[in-house]
Order: structure tokens, then sequence, then C-alpha cells
């Protein structure tokens, strides 16, 4: 794979550690590549019980795993507690992408990541997640902020991935990957919402586990 460098990344704060929260392969596979090459020392975090179905989730971590092992990044394999994101969410099944409840989803798996971080010596965490041009930056570091917050000497990085090429080199990477290709969100009320429009449109109803970088015309989902 040909390494594309926008810059020698430092984390803030004079950190050494950082745990990286991924969401899937696609958003995090140039953040990797980044931080892979300005040396700085990382395991991936993939805590997502927001994703829906299972086998979209599991698809979805899969490939995560297998960017991850083919770098020798170490992977912490988080639970899949999804009654629980499913309780936080009742209330906000209506609301729309990026409103409350794209919030209480960013709280929730920031928050589990500060833990995991807090206990094991991390002194810096952040998320791919930002990276994708459906996320609103903003609302991704504040609920990343907020989470660090709760515990003294933990910085949430709120490095903007998308800048100098990284949103092209992101894709450039699914396609040489051929990165599984999600076409929503991930969860259940996105996965409606989405399938909503397309039927309203005229298009196909999302079929999981089909689509991938590099093999289909569209390569334009993340």
């Amino acid at each position: 794979m040909s390494v594309f460098i926008r810059e020698k990344l430092e984390l803030p704060n004079n950190g050494k550690k950082l745990l990286l929260h991924s969401c899937c392969a696609p958003c995090s596979g140039e953040v990797m590549e980044a931080i892979i090459a300005s040396g700085i020392e990382f395991t991936i975090y993939f805590y997502n019980p927001n994703i829906h179905p299972r086998k979209e989730y599991d698809i979805r971590k899969d490939e995560n795993i297998r960017f991850a092992e083919k770098h020798g990044i170490p992977f912490i394999d988080a639970d899949y507690d999804v009654d629980n994101w499913f309780e936080r969410a009742k209330g906000m099944e209506a609301a729309p992408e990026r409103g409350i409840r794209c919030t209480m989803c960013f709280d929730m798996r920031f928050e589990r990541t500060a833990l995991y971080a807090a206990e094991h010596g991390f002194d810096t965490i952040c998320s791919s997640l930002g990276i994708s041009r459906w996320k609103n930056m903003d609302q991704i570091n504040d609920c990343g902020l907020r989470a660090a917050g709760h515990y003294e000497g933990l910085t949430y990085w709120t490095y903007n991935w998308r800048k100098k090429g990284g949103s092209k080199r992101m894709l450039d990477i699914s396609k040489e990957e051929e990165f599984y290709m999600q076409e929503y969100c991930g969860c259940a009320y996105s996965l409606r919402d989405t399938n909503k429009w397309r039927t309203q449109n005229g298009r196909e109803k999302i079929k999981l586990g089909e689509k991938y970088y590099g093999k289909d015309a569209d390569d334009k989902s993340v």
C-alpha cells in the first residue's frame, strides 16, 4: 500500500499513548496510516453497539480487525451491548441524523472509550468518526471532550482528519483494501430512514454484505 503523509503528527499535551476509537475500517484506514507514519503508539478500541443488525456489525468489525492485524496494531474488541444502546435511544427514534440521538450515541461510545483509556494507562483518546463527511465534527469533538473531561490527565485529540487530503486518502485506501462499503451510518433508525429515502427515490433497499470498495461503481458512501 502506498503511504500518503500529510504531516508528522504529535499527540496534544505531550501525550505518549493513544487509544483510537474506531467506527469502521473505511473511516479509520487513513487515520491509522497517518498515526503509524508519525510513530505514535496506539491501540484500536472497537465499541459500537449502535451498529444494527448483528450481521452488519460483524462485517464492519471483521474488516477493521483485518486492517489492524495487517499493520500489527493491537485491537480491543469491546462489548456489543446493543440492548443498552436501544434503551438509551428511547424517545429519540424519530430524531434526524446529527440530532440528539447521534449526540447520545457518541456520548455512549466515548464514555466507554475514556473509561478504558483511564483504566489501562492511555493519556489520549480520539476517534475516526470525524473523518466522514456525513458527520458533524463539532458535535463529535464536543462529545469526546466531555468524555475525557471525567478523567484527570486524559486528553481528547480534536485533530481534523479531513484536512490536507485526508478525505481523499480515506477513499483511496478503501479501494486499495477493497473494504466493505457500508451504505448507512449504522443504527437501526439510520437504516430505516435510508431505506425510506431510497424507496421514495426509486432505488433498491440496502442489501447487507454485498458492496465493496474497488469492486462496485459507487465508491462514495463514506
